[in-house]
Parts: structure tokens; C-alpha cells; sequence
């Protein structure tokens, strides 16, 4: 199980392919989606990496969110949260994720925040028929009709639909197409409905009923952090060769 990203929702577009067809997408972006800290069987109980993307002013945070910054040595953070990873897919702290952590035909998960529409009555919020449009009925067309029953119960049963505030809600839309992705811009393009307005976060992750494609990257597509590289070493040359030095690659892929 390989760790999901955080993104920010951009807008919709459309690409065309080789055959002319146009596809609409879904841009999101990777703002700078770093892991900020990691949760350990031996500590917590569980595996898991935490993200942070976005950015923030120091003052904006409280003091337990800057002492955890502070100890992960990453800058402030706008938006963070969990993802469950098995123990062979854990991520350094400080690694930034990039957009080919996701390959072209995968199918994701995407969970978000659905845009608000107020208070919403009973045909906008559940899709309830109304009342007549004709004989009968005089001005009150759109209303709920009868919410109850006689004198017994008595009451109206908890859970009934009715008018009231309607979306502002935490939701999932499970097996979204990748399309495309730029990792040199940050952006991965997705076919489908993607909760929430533009310039929501959202979390994107593996499909959980969907298999994994071979080509995804294990434990994921990162950069690793400025000052983690190893440093170079020296690798003792054959006989009558110049010394050469090693140096350390970053970005593990399957």
C-alpha cells in the first residue's frame, strides 16, 4: 500500500488525442506535497506517512504545529494529512512527491470537500417530486408534503428527509482515470468527477478496487531533501585510470 498525495484543484480542460478524440480532465497540482513526519508500529501502532502541501505564514500556526515543522526541518505547510503505507513503502521525512507517483491509465481515489449550497428544500436536497403543478394546489407546489403519521407515533422519525443545509461534506469518487501527468509543473490530469470548487484540496490515492499498475514507482516518485544526499566517494580506479567519484541517485522507482 503506497502512500496517496495532497492537491489543489485547478479547473477543467480538455486534451485531444492522436485519433482526434478530446478528453475532459481535471487539472490538479501538486504544490510543493512533502511528507512532514511518519508513524511507526514501534511509536503509534500503525504505519503511515503524514504530507503537507501549500504554504503558510508562520504566524497563521499554532505552537504544536510549529514545533512539528520545526523537527521535520520542512517550511510551514497549508493543508496535512495521513496516509496509511505498508512498511516497505515508507518515505523519508522531507521527500517532496511528484507528479508521476501516478502513471497514465491508473485509477485513483479522490476524497474532498463538496461545494455548499445552503440551505436547499426537499426537491433540490433529496429530489422529491413536489406537489402538483395544477388543480388543487395554491402557491405551495415545491413544499415537502406529510413528514409524519397519526396520532401514533406521534412524532417525526430521526433520519426523515427534509429540507436543510445541503453539501459542505466530505466526500469520495472512486476510480477516476489518470490521464496525464507534467511532473515538471506539478499537474496531474484526471478524467471524472472530482469533489469540491476550485482551489480545494483534495487527496488523491490507489484505488483500492482497482489492481496497481506495474510501472507505478515503489514506494512512490519523490525528490529527495536539499541537504540529504550523500555525499560523493571516492571509487579506487584500475590500474591506469584517472579516480572517479560516486555520487548518490535520488528517486526510487519500481
Amino acid at each position: 500500500m503506497r502512500s496517496g498525495v495532497i492537491a489543489q484543484k485547478v479547473g477543467m480542460t480538455r486534451i485531444f488525442t492522436d485519433a482526434g478524440e478530446h478528453i475532459p480532465v481535471t487539472v490538479l497540482r501538486l504544490d510543493n506535497c512533502q511528507v512532514v513526519g511518519q508513524r511507526t508500529a514501534e511509536k503509534n501502532g500503525y504505519t503511515a506517512v503524514q504530507l503537507g502541501a501549500g504554504r503558510t505564514k508562520v504566524k497563521r500556526l499554532t505552537r504544536a504545529d510549529r514545533g512539528g515543522f520545526a523537527v521535520a526541518n520542512v517550511e510551514p505547510k497549508r493543508k496535512v494529512a495521513e496516509f496509511r503505507v505498508s512498511p516497505e513503502n515508507m518515505i523519508d521525512v522531507g521527500a517532496e512527491i511528484t507528479a508521476d507517483h501516478f502513471v497514465e491509465g491508473q485509477y485513483v481515489d479522490v476524497s474532498g470537500t463538496s461545494i455548499g449550497k445552503g440551505f436547499a428544500g426537499g426537491m433540490k436536497r433529496h429530489g422529491f417530486g413536489g406537489l402538483r403543478a395544477s388543480h388543487g394546489v395554491s402557491i405551495n407546489h415545491r413544499s415537502l408534503g406529510s413528514t409524519g403519521q397519526c396520532q401514533d407515533p406521534g412524532k417525526v422519525f430521526k433520519g426523515k428527509k427534509m429540507a436543510g443545509h445541503m453539501g459542505d461534506v466530505s466526500v469520495t469518487t472512486q476510480n477516476l482515470r489518470v490521464v496525464k501527468t507534467d511532473a515538471e509543473r506539478g499537474l496531474i490530469m484526471i478524467r471524472g468527477a472530482v469533489p469540491g470548487a476550485k482551489g480545494g484540496w483534495v487527496l488523491l490515492k490507489d484505488a483500492v478496487k482497482r489492481a496497481l499498475p506495474d510501472g507505478a514507482p515503489k514506494p512512490g516518485a519523490f525528490r529527495k531533501a536539499a541537504g540529504d544526499e550523500k555525499p560523493a566517494k571516492e571509487v579506487k580506479p584500475e590500474a591506469g585510470e584517472a579516480p572517479v567519484a560516486e555520487t548518490a541517485e535520488g528517486g526510487d522507482k519500481a
